[in-house]
């Protein structure tokens, strides 16, 4: 049995999770208990910052070493706010942290080989817990031909197969990312892919048109009304068409493209955050209709499970079972998990995995040609 710590700051850029578990076991016979589970939200100087370093035309070198070290503070200093506000004295295992992904180039184009760029420095979190701390998940997986994402599925195939009815995994973070675990599963018949944008649009549009972070609980988009030609203009994106296993992000579906949409219709405030809600819904919908229900023949003795911030989007969950009527659309909730520790679990998992020398990428999930042992292990410096 072993006490971890998962962390994990995602693309929607509003803070850092933290998740301490109690794990026991590895591969199949993994057993993970949440213990504690707390949120920190990014101040406005870190989430600028995020945003200026991750775009070529605002990014300096100079910046981008400092955050680094910055971000990795901001992670320590986390880690010790979760353990003191819950009284948490037992000695860490270990720490796995996924880092802030700066950008991500899933496969070589004419001008840059494939690649991938988290920050936030494991050594000051080695340094103030006194424990070894694994990261850098992503790039030994694309060693092995793969996307570097997702990685998450591997720890759902662990913790969530059914042996009674499909289960489809949908994480709405700041991308979209689904799960697929048919009914009596093995590793072998799991798959999962990036369904597109899911929070980051709207947060983007929330943040231009009302300086807020979110829409909460879908208020907004609720009162507006879609656009049908942006609707049909960002669901011709080629990214929707093409076959899974593939991966997105900010890239594609980011500030720059976000921006200009806003500036184009800044008339329509409610309305364009009605159509990237509507986006979000119909780009899962339509990924489950043309990659999924195929093979699987999905009926209402099957689940689509939600997670992530957009669990809370109580619209955009309404639009996605409006949707999808054959299926139960669920939270994690309603299954009595967390919907915002997913993430910052699934790294604790990743984590204690690699500290065993097991491998945790999912092959089918990302494109690789192997099962790799992932991430970067940065050793307790001070040997206790």
């Amino acid at each position: 049995m072993a006490y971890g710590i998962g962390i994990m700051s995602g693309t929607s850029l509003d803070g850092v999770d933290v998740a301490l578990v109690e794990i026991k076991g590895i591969n199949e016979s993994t057993q993970c208990t949440l213990i504690h589970y707390d949120s920190y939200p990014y101040d406005e100087h870190i989430r600028a910052a995020v945003l200026r370093v991750s775009h070529p035309e605002t990014s300096n070198v100079a910046e981008l070493c400092a955050l680094n070290f910055e971000l990795g503070k901001l992670y320590s200093d986390a880690v010790s706010r979760l353990l003191k506000d819950h009284d948490f004295k037992s000695p860490l295992d270990f720490i796995a942290m996924h880092g802030q992904t700066i950008y991500h180039i899933p496969k070589a184009t004419d001008e840059y080989c494939a690649s991938t760029l988290q920050i936030g420095d494991p050594a000051r979190l080695a340094y103030d817990h006194h424990t070894t701390v694994i990261s850098n998940f992503r790039p030994m997986d694309m060693m092995a031909g793969g996307q570097g994402a997702p990685l998450v599925p591997y720890t759902e195939y662990l913790l969530l197969r059914s042996t009674t009815h499909n289960r489809l995994l949908q994480n709405i973070g700041g991308i979209g990312n689904i799960t697929v675990l048919p009914k009596n599963c093995t590793m072998d018949d799991v798959f999962a892919f990036d369904t597109g944008p899911g929070n980051m649009m709207i947060n983007g549009a929330m943040q231009y048109f009302y300086q807020l972070p979110y829409d909460d609980q879908g208020q907004i988009a609720a009162r507006g009304q879609v656009i049908p030609e942006l609707l049909n203009d960002l669901m011709n994106d080629p990214y929707f068409k093409e076959s899974p296993p593939k991966a997105t992000g900010r890239e594609l579906f980011g500030e720059t493209r976000i921006q200009s949409i806003c500036e184009q219709y800044a008339n329509q405030a409610d309305n364009v955050i009605a159509t990237f809600t509507e986006l979000t819904a119909k780009s899962i919908a339509n990924a489950i209709e043309q990659f999924i229900q195929p093979t699987l023949a999905l009926n209402l003795d099957d689940e689509l499970i939600i997670a992530g911030g957009g669990a809370y989007n109580l619209h955009l969950v309404s639009r996605i079972e409006h949707y999808l009527p054959m299926l139960k659309v669920k939270t994690q909730e309603d299954i009595g998990l967390n919907s915002d520790a997913k993430e910052a679990v699934a790294f604790a998992v990743l984590g204690h995995q690699t500290l065993n020398r097991q491998p945790s990428n999912l092959t089918t999930a990302t494109g690789a040609a192997h099962s790799m042992i992932l991430g970067n292990i940065t050793l307790n410096p001070w040997g206790d």
